[in-house]
């Protein structure tokens, strides 16, 4: 039996992912054979299930595994064993790739929700009633408390107040784009939770932004969306001057 793997203090899913990308490099399972259950490799890891669920989706996307609901997980491909410095630093080089991807990605995904959501908040700040302030109010105390609930549930309750200010603007195509880029906004948003390091704290721009609802006032819902977002996109732009600020 193969020793544990040790995993070190600090995220638990990218360690997941390279413990498990080590193993199929050491072609500790051959393509086409199945990976043991998440039951045994979270055992195997001292981790929790969810972690090696998360750690095997992004295998997954990478091409080195196959997914297959109700059969199991098969390995599609291995990637070759890397040796010397040479091999360090080509793997050191595909993080750094992955690292930059996902950051475009989440730029662009961004670029999307500015170009929605501030819109959505100057038509929600004319057409919110009190009893929507309320229904808001909630959504923001369940942000507020999934906030240590780990990523997915956190995204899930951001997301909800975002969408039902977007609900709120009353305009029926802007709540059907924001639908439509949902499951990939999600994701991306996932992603950024679990890896992106140094993320602001947006809470207030989020009071900010529930106030300036109750008040009617369009003009302090924009900047206080725009806000939020551009602090964000800020971030993970490796060219915004503004980066440098949040960073």
């Amino acid at each position: 039996m193969a020793e544990p793997t040790r995993l070190r203090h600090g995220p638990v899913v990218p360690q997941v992912e390279g413990a498990l990308r080590g193993m199929l490099r050491e072609g500790r399972w051959e393509r086409g054979e199945r990976l043991p259950n998440e039951v045994m490799l979270a055992a195997e890891l001292g981790v929790g299930r969810s972690s090696v669920r998360e750690a095997v989706r992004l295998l997954a996307r990478d091409g080195l595994l196959d997914v297959r609901h109700g059969s199991g997980t098969f390995v599609t491909r291995t990637e070759p064993e890397q040796t010397g410095q040479s091999g360090q630093a080509d793997a050191a080089g595909e993080l750094d790739l992955r690292h930059l991807l996902r950051r475009a990605r989440l730029l662009e995904v961004y670029e999307v929700r500015r170009a929605l959501e501030v819109e959505a908040a100057r038509l929600a700040a004319r057409r919110t009633r009190p009893e929507d302030i309320a229904r808001l109010t909630a959504d923001l105390k369940r942000r507020q408390e999934a906030a240590e609930a780990g990523p997915a549930a956190f995204v899930d309750a951001d997301l909800e107040f975002h969408r039902t200010v977007v609900e709120l603007s009353g305009n029926a195509v802007l709540l059907g784009l924001f639908a439509s880029v949902l499951p990939v906004l999600r994701e991306a948003l996932v992603e950024m939770v679990t890896y992106e390091t140094g993320l602001p704290d947006l809470s207030c721009a989020h009071a900010d932004l529930l106030d300036a609802l109750a008040r009617g006032d369009a003009a302090a819902a924009i900047a206080a969306t725009t806000r939020h977002l551009e602090a964000v996109m800020a971030l993970v732009d490796p060219i915004s001057p503004a980066g440098e600020e949040v960073r």
